[in-house]
């Protein structure tokens, strides 16, 4: 687990997709080329506050010399997204992590599925120019409200090769995206789902049949549970034998930066992935929204995931 490089770089340019979505282009003040990421990475934004906001990258992956995001404007969100549309500027400098990717194309695929709710289409974008630019088949269903506030609607459709279906809601006849006649699951193919909860939550169902390792989710959002009561348990740290008692009122992130240990960590909710530890042994209460089944055998987000009893943590 090591800390993501947080460069200052600039705006280079500010496009209105939407009324809702802008599109930036990030370049490095000096340097020609940023760290390369790979197709469904994200970074994080850093703002003057202090706060942390991911945005999935959407330019073309080949492209290593700026990074690209679209960011929609959340009215009941938490202020970020409000703040980036009313101050970011051309030339303006940002906080700008290197990229991560919780959301990788499936390696040995043949084909992918990828369905897309409205801003959630932004991973889409570089994964399907890299997966057709190697030979593998690549369908994206794009639900939005209207063909006019779809964001990046035109560098989905000019992307050669892609099989697009576009679902919008002010159709005449409407015709809504039907996420249980998503063909079954075949041996090569991958699912992919980006967008609002309740698109995911309809593929989820529709798809609870499907190998998951054939299947793949990115949310942005926090699980969400009003019923949930946090307990305390116990921390151990491999490398030193070291106990801490986590609190059911604090995080093992918080608690294990009290004791000295310093750990990355950005958006402290369980969606980004910085703060991801490997666990030895113990029953972990998985509260992210990261990991998939297979990884969490052994893996951990330290930031809002906890155990029952105790839990020994590979640090």
């Amino acid at each position: 687990m090591t800390a993501r490089l947080v460069m200052k770089l600039t705006v280079a340019a500010v496009r209105r997709e939407t009324d809702e979505v802008m599109h930036l282009e990030l370049r490095h003040p000096r340097r020609p080329q940023l760290p390369p990421p790979s197709p469904g990475a994200h970074v994080d934004v850093h703002l003057p506050d202090g706060r942390i906001r991911q945005y999935s990258l959407c330019g073309d992956p080949d492209d290593a010399g700026a990074y690209r995001i679209a960011i929609k404007r959340e009215a009941p969100g938490r202020g970020a997204s409000r703040w980036l549309h009313a101050h970011v500027e051309a030339g303006m400098a940002i906080g700008v992590s290197a990229p991560r990717n919780n959301f990788p194309l499936a390696a040995g695929a043949a084909r992918h599925v990828f369905v897309a709710g409205g801003i959630g289409v932004t991973p889409f974008v570089p994964m399907a120019q890299a997966a057709l630019r190697r030979g593998e088949s690549v369908t994206l269903h794009y639900c939005a409200r209207s063909e006019a506030t779809a964001p990046l609607l035109g560098a989905v459709r000019s992307i050669e090769g892609l099989a697009l279906h576009t679902w919008f809601g002010d159709t005449v006849p409407r015709v809504r995206f039907d996420a249980a006649a998503l063909p079954p699951p075949e041996p090569g193919m991958h699912l992919y789902c980006c967008g609002p909860a309740r698109l995911i939550d309809a593929v989820r169902d529709a798809t609870a049949h499907w190998p998951d390792a054939q299947r793949h989710f990115e949310v942005f959002q926090p699980t969400l549970d009003e019923h949930f009561k946090p307990e305390p348990f116990d921390v151990t740290v491999a490398s030193t034998g070291q106990t801490l008692r986590v609190p059911a009122d604090r995080s093992a992130l918080a608690v294990l930066r009290e004791h000295g240990l310093s750990l990355p960590s950005s958006c402290e909710l369980g969606v980004c992935g910085a703060c991801e530890c490997g666990y030895r042994d113990g029953v972990v209460i998985h509260r992210d929204v990261v990991l998939g089944p297979a990884a969490r055998q052994d893996r951990m987000m330290l930031c809002v995931s906890r155990a029952r009893g105790g839990v020994t943590l590979d640090l």
